[in-house]
């Protein structure tokens, strides 16, 4: 039964070109946006290289004193802080600090460089994923003894040693030398707790260890034995906040800072700096947002649907005089449509992965690597199959109301 249902509405949808035509475009336009929104979100919050065991991590970004009522102050945390507060926790597996990236100048042929560079420790690179394309990252001896060496990413080798080799040779970054001593894939810029396009021994910075204060340029990546420690590890960290609040010399001032996915640290950013993440808002806000773009072509399709079924109402009519149920015809309509939008799913397919591929090659997003992976691909074909069923349902109701004299008549009941 299914078969003849699909030649029918092959049939049908080459008879009514100008339908097809809207219908197909209104849905491929709607999952293109969709689908393209979907990869943005899944490469910068999910789990991609080398941030992969995202349900594992945790970030601590800013700090935030509250000094009296309407006067407060955040940023980047001291690395006095973290190496005193953060590092000594117990329920992580790791903790690594390192920091902010900064813009330095390289030159290579009278050629200027504007590179990004982060000071990391080793640790860095165990909780972290990168992908080695040469070499291997800088160890614990190199961090201790402030080596100058460096990780850079294919980008920085390309652009400052074109085709030699790159291993074992010296990048200079701000007129000073760097051994190269690994060579990762592109980060996305997106990726701000990993990106950069060098990477350095934190023990470069030194001078900053032992400066006093909250304050500073650093951030701290945490990583736990296993996805269930996440809530311990959040409990054990608001602990030592109040603990380090209550020794702090001015009283009155009420500090605020969190361990938290990389989703909840932006959520937290824009939509307040309370208990609360605000994850869950987001969600529903994007939820809402989504339902209501697919509902806006639903409707329009529905109509068109409708209207379709009033010009083959007489076809209606004939099949239920020779016997055909409202369920049969029912489920013919609800094939169609699916079909329909199944197809227009697949256009809107082509569609996102052109998008994509110039929002990659346009260098908009510094190291894009935006793609219709396998779930993005389930998202897509789910939108599709709901909005195919959102869109026919009542119009197949509709046609089912039909009776055969009405029907060969050209009304409806």
């Amino acid at each position: 039964m299914l078969k003849n249902y699909l030649k029918i509405a092959w049939k049908v949808l080459l008879r009514r070109k100008f339908f097809t035509f809207i219908s197909l475009f209104g849905i491929s336009f709607t999952l293109m946006v969709l689908v393209v929104a979907t990869s943005l979100f899944d490469h910068t919050f999910g789990p991609q290289m080398p941030e992969r065991e995202t349900d594992k991590l945790l970030f601590v970004n800013m700090m935030r004193e509250e000094i009296q009522e309407g006067h407060s102050r955040s940023g980047p945390l001291s690395y006095h802080f973290l190496d005193r507060n953060v590092r000594t926790l117990q329920t992580p597996e790791k903790v690594s600090i390192n920091s902010m990236f900064f813009q330095v100048n390289s030159y290579i042929n009278n050629r200027k460089l504007a590179l990004d560079i982060k000071y990391t420790d080793q640790e860095f690179w165990d909780i972290l994923d990168f992908n080695f394309v040469e070499g291997a990252a800088f160890g614990q001896q190199d961090v201790k003894s402030a080596n100058r060496v460096a990780v850079i990413n294919e980008n920085t080798r390309k652009s400052y040693f074109g085709d030699a080799q790159a291993l074992g040779q010296y990048i200079e970054v701000d007129q000073v030398k760097y051994k190269v001593v690994g060579v990762v894939e592109d980060v996305p810029v997106l990726r701000l707790h990993s990106y950069a396009d060098v990477w350095v021994p934190i023990s470069l910075k030194s001078q900053d260890f032992n400066k006093p204060g909250l304050h500073g340029t650093y951030f701290a990546t945490i990583k736990a034995a296993k996805a269930s420690d996440i809530p311990q590890i959040k409990k054990e960290y608001a602990s030592m906040m109040a603990e380090v609040e209550r020794q702090r010399p001015e009283k009155g001032v009420k500090l605020s800072s969190f361990p938290d996915t990389f989703l909840e640290s932006v959520t937290r950013t824009f939509l307040g700096n309370g208990k609360e993440s605000g994850v869950s808002i987001v969600y529903g806000l994007l939820a809402g947002l989504a339902l209501l773009f697919m509902l806006l072509p639903a409707i329009n399709l529905v109509n068109i649907n409708i209207s379709r079924i009033m010009e083959r109402s007489s076809e209606i009519g004939v099949r239920k005089a020779f016997g055909a149920s409202s369920s049969t015809i029912i489920g013919q309509f609800l094939v169609e449509n699916v079909f329909l939008t199944l197809l227009g799913g697949l256009l809107g397919f082509v569609l996102s992965a052109l998008v994509l591929w110039l929002i990659n090659d346009s260098g908009i997003i510094v190291y894009a690597d935006l793609s219709l992976n396998l779930r993005i691909f389930g998202v897509g074909l789910l939108l599709c199959l709901v909005f195919g069923l959102v869109s026919g349902v009542y119009p197949a109701f509709k046609m089912s109301r039909l009776q055969a004299v009405e029907a060969l008549r050209g009304g409806s009941k």
